[in-house]
């Protein structure tokens, strides 16, 4: 029997994601609404909490405060961290309401799928952090780039976690855009082949309008084939999240900041009544003090924790949007005080370079979030434009550039003016706003036309 003892030495990647890193992920991109809802649940949960809303501190949550002798006595149950202050010894006092459970959202069925796969643990954290990035479509709402230089780790592993992300119920989740949501949902019934490849890759438009010919025609096929195809493809879902809960059905717009012109200087003032002052309330220091019940401490250290990092996280989310809003306003001040003709090519990654973020960081903050101005309620994505150059005559000046929203409004002003007998192609509209000195090809016309919810030149056809 051999019995060498050697020392080796081993190499280990892990990735350390805490709940308290995932939960500040989650707090940056909450929208005001959701937050709000967050913290009341939390405040439900979590006896160490107080909120002030208006009130003076010593009238919040009074009804939730219990004294210490019965702070211990509560603790005194095996499952404590279960049980309610009321007194249920009886039958009758149990509601049948205690028993009804909150709606399942798509990411927590999505984690759950996680935690049973047997996978590597390393890939499975990745991929619960990407998980947190997918949209109320089901989209993924990042890139595999972005995404690994935010969390320092190399992309395969991250495409390596996306691919099993993608492997999930439901089918399509986690897809970059339709046509990968569609080709996912394929590979994972086995039925994706070249064909069908391709016409998703080329041909999703005619499908749309029923342009089976072109489709037969570029293919070397019968129409008939290509119909068949067509039918295929027509019963895959682009929707991955229809039919699950995603937090999305029932939405209040509070803005979380207002832009206010005073004596001519615009300001960003913070909306501080989006969620209540939170602070610790004063007895359970005092039990952590004047106790020496292992549990009570124990339990105390762990909810004096979860709150305190609550409080730094809701800090920490209005302090990095204040910071973009103030990027935003020194760009677009021209928008804020002359209207939307004015509004500037503008992109996260200008942004985040400005206040040296991260692009996912400036992502997260802007996203579901919205400010008050002067000309209404705006949502802060909407302004994040991307520019297009418009040619100047003279090749020794350089173009100025055109928002995105201007180039819309010039789709939907060609297209109200058409003749409906005659409605014009994708084609004509681009060479119409080429000859405005706007460079641009059909395809951005045909991306933007769809953007604005505008059919296609065949189905706005008038007899």
């Amino acid at each position: 029997m051999n019995m060498n003892f050697n020392l080796n030495l081993t190499q280990e990647q892990k990735l350390i994601m805490t709940q308290q890193m995932q939960l500040s992920i989650k707090l940056l991109q909450m929208s005001s609404y959701d937050l709000r809802e967050y913290i009341d649940k939390e405040f439900s949960e979590n006896p160490v909490l107080e909120a002030q809303e208006g009130e003076s501190q010593e009238e919040v949550k009074t009804q939730d405060r219990i004294d210490y002798k019965e702070f211990i006595k509560y603790l005194e149950f095996d499952n404590y961290g279960s049980q309610s202050y009321g007194d249920y010894n009886s039958d009758e006092d149990v509601s049948p309401f205690n028993f009804i459970t909150n709606e399942k959202s798509l990411k927590e069925y999505l984690h759950e799928q996680v935690l049973e796969i047997d996978e590597n643990e390393y890939i499975k954290v990745i991929a619960d952090y990407i998980i947190e990035n997918i949209d109320g479509r089901g989209y993924l709402d990042a890139t595999v780039e972005g995404m690994s230089k935010e969390i320092k780790t190399e992309v395969k592993f991250i495409e390596e976690a996306l691919e099993l992300v993608q492997s999930l119920e439901p089918n399509g989740i986690g897809a970059r855009d339709l046509k990968e949501c569609l080709m996912i949902q394929l590979r994972n019934v086995g039925m994706l082949d070249e064909p069908l490849e391709f016409i998703i890759e080329n041909h999703l438009e005619d499908i749309g309008d029923n342009r089976y010919q072109a489709i037969a025609k570029a293919m070397s096929i019968t129409p008939q084939k290509a119909q068949e195809y067509g039918d295929v493809i027509k019963k895959l879902e682009p929707k991955p999240s229809r039919g699950y809960y995603t937090g999305e059905e029932v939405k209040f717009i509070v803005p979380d900041a207002y832009i206010r012109n005073i004596d001519g200087e615009y300001f960003i003032i913070m909306n501080e009544e989006v969620v209540p002052r939170l602070s610790i309330n004063p007895i359970y220091k005092e039990i952590l003090t004047n106790t020496k019940d292992e549990n009570a401490t124990e339990y105390v250290k762990d909810k004096l924790g979860s709150a305190m990092f609550l409080i730094k996280s809701i800090e920490q989310r209005k302090s990095t949007l204040h910071k973009v809003l103030e990027k935003i306003l020194e760009k677009q001040k021209e928008y804020f005080e002359k209207g939307e003709k004015y509004l500037k090519p503008m992109t996260l990654k200008e942004i985040a370079e400005a206040i040296e973020m991260h692009e996912s960081t400036v992502s997260r903050a802007i996203r579901e979030k919205y400010v008050l101005t002067s000309r209404g309620t705006v949502k802060i994505k909407d302004l994040f434009t991307t520019g297009i150059t418009k040619q100047s005559n003279s090749q020794a000046v350089e173009g100025e550039d055109v928002t995105v929203i201007n180039i819309k409004k010039a789709i939907e002003k060609l297209v109200n003016d058409e003749n409906k007998k005659k409605p014009l192609s994708d084609q004509i509209i681009c060479d119409k706003l080429n000859e405005m000195d706007i460079n641009i090809s059909r395809r951005t016309v045909a991306k933007y036309r769809e953007e604005l919810g505008i059919k296609s030149s065949s189905k706005r056809k008038r007899f």
